[in-house]
């Protein structure tokens, strides 16, 4: 049996592995007007057989807290999925084929849209001209973002449709970056229609619930989507039952205005700067293989004015932050908001920053000292990272090996979320947790509990609640259903991934992942006691 959509149902799901520090030896739970009511042993689960409503027999399954993706843009996920991506393109001619099979499939698009292209994994080295667009696209109006979605490439078709745009910051022949990039993407995303849009959100949230997701922190914007956009996916998931949460940041330096649509912060994607794929990370030291140092879109001074202002009001702040310039600028900004509203306020009000690759242990000490969330993607490293990667092409292999030190925030007790970034990296917890626990970079790693831990309760903690991701007693019954392999507990500080299977550590135990091992399958995926994801039967 299993519980409705509808109304949350008083739920005994027994017979399995409960992964719960309230019992780490757990095989059974209650759920009961959407929260967790009761973990224990399957002897003490017949107490409470007559009671339920439901009675689920979890066949030897796995149940953890549901995952919390701490970075999405779900409508750009939403057509990545039912349009054109080139993540998976092997070459520049296999993206252009593609392209040419994708236009003609979708006669009506006013705006044809794509993502995912990587040059820098291309034989070919170079990304499409605009010319290999036009012809493959028949002439059409074409937005096609790179990996990151810091830069793009367009059809002459699109240009026509965004008067001006030579004129603007970062327009050039090949790949549009700075106000150029933002000016298509806006006319590219203004072509989509609400119907086409609703359809796009509703993909992606059904696509994070069959893969045990049960939140996504929406991070919108004026340059990354609209008004209507952000308002419109908050509505949905409020209205429809049978999606994850949507949790909002809006990233404009307005913090009326994020309040009145909805966010929870004025923060998110507010962009400091720009990508290392893109060359716009704003660095201190120029780029290994460019003659500048990437761009500056906000000054500590500005970061400061942000900071103090949503301290007062009540909200998140937060910033985009790559480069290792940019994450200084916004250390030192914070640090002089918190000289003006008061360091304990700043504290307080959780501030976050988005991806924060290139640290240096002076920024990471200022994360810790002001209580920013670093809310990271593990999956940018393994895509990137290495010393064969993008990181090291951009940056040379010595900068290349300090990024993304998840072992040194953690040792300095600065907070994690974990996230994908969707579209730019896919949506995949349990992928994302291997990631972080198997960093290219081995004293970079941290352990899987705590990876695991940085995706689940960390998530929560990041928009301020430290009573859910969890099973206990009390918390909200977001959950997950897996079918696994054996489990296996690894101890936090363990960098080099040492298994232990002994029952008598008194840890709730986790898949193991290690590479090469199949990852868990969602069968069930429950937000506040509601079903919003069942794996048909095989």
């Amino acid at each position: 049996m299993s519980e409705s959509t509808a109304t949350p149902r008083t739920v005994l799901l027994r017979g399995g592995e409960v992964h719960s520090p309230a019992d780490p030896f757990a095989t059974a739970m209650v759920v009961e007007r959407g929260q967790v009511a009761w973990v224990g042993s399957e002897g003490a689960a017949d107490a409470f057989a007559d009671g339920v409503d439901d009675v689920v027999d979890l066949d030897g399954a796995l149940v953890t807290p549901a995952f919390t993706d701490a970075h999405v843009h779900t409508t750009s996920t939403g057509l990545a999925l039912t349009g054109l991506d080139l993540s998976a393109a092997p070459s520049l001619a296999a993206a252009l084929a593609a392209l040419r099979d994708f236009a003609a499939a979708r006669p009506a698009d006013r705006v044809l849209l794509g993502h995912g292209w990587d040059a820098a994994r291309w034989p070919e080295g170079r990304p499409p001209t605009r010319a290999e667009l036009d012809e493959a696209a028949g002439r059409r109006p074409l937005y096609l973002s790179r990996i990151d979605v810091h830069s793009a490439v367009v059809t002459t078709a699109l240009l026509d449709l965004v008067p001006g745009v030579t004129d603007l910051a970062g327009y050039a022949d090949g790949p549009l970056t700075r106000d150029a990039h933002h000016a298509v993407r806006t006319a590219a995303y203004g072509a989509v229609t609400p119907a086409q849009r609703t359809e796009a959100q509703r993909a992606a949230l059904r696509h994070a619930a069959s893969l045990g997701i049960g939140s996504v922190h929406e991070c919108g914007g004026p340059d990354i989507s609209s008004e209507d956009d952000f308002t419109g996916l908050l509505r949905l998931a409020a209205e429809e039952p049978d999606l994850p949460r949507v949790v909002g940041y809006w990233a404009e330096r307005d913090v009326d205005k994020a309040r009145a649509l909805g966010a929870v912060g004025a923060a998110g994607d507010l962009f400091v700067d720009g990508a290392l794929g893109s060359h716009t990370a704003c660095l201190h030291e120029p780029y290994a293989d460019a003659d500048h140092a990437g761009t500056a879109y906000l000054d500590a001074a500005a970061v400061a004015e942000h900071v103090a202002a949503c301290t007062e009001a009540g909200l998140q702040a937060g910033f985009h932050a790559i480069g290792d310039a940019a994450v200084t600028a916004v250390v030192d900004g914070v640090r002089a908001a918190a000289e003006k509203v008061g360091p304990a306020r700043v504290r307080a009000a959780r501030h976050r920053v988005e991806h924060a690759e290139m640290l240096t242990p002076e920024t990471v000490a200022g994360f810790a000292e002001f209580g920013l969330t670093a809310s990271v993607q593990p999956a940018f490293d393994a895509l990137w990272g290495g010393e064969d990667g993008m990181y090291a092409r951009r940056l040379g292999a010595e900068r290349a090996r300090t990024l993304n030190p998840f072992a040194a925030l953690l040792r300095a007790g600065v907070p994690l979320a974990l996230g994908s970034d969707a579209p730019v990296t896919p949506l995949d917890p349990w992928g994302t947790v291997r990631a972080a626990a198997f960093h290219r970079t081995p004293g970079h790693r941290v352990s899987v509990r705590a990876a695991f831990t940085a995706h689940t309760r960390g998530g929560w903690r990041a928009t301020g609640r430290d009573d859910a991701g969890v099973l206990v007693p009390g918390a909200p019954a977001d959950y997950a259903v897996w079918r696994t392999d054996r489990l296996v507990v690894q101890a936090p500080d363990d960098r080099v991934a040492r298994w232990s299977t002994d029952p008598r550590s008194g840890t709730p135990g986790l898949p193991d992942l290690t590479p090469g091992n199949a990852l868990p399958v969602c069968l069930r995926t429950v937000v506040g006691g509601r079903t919003v994801f069942v794996r048909p039967q095989e």
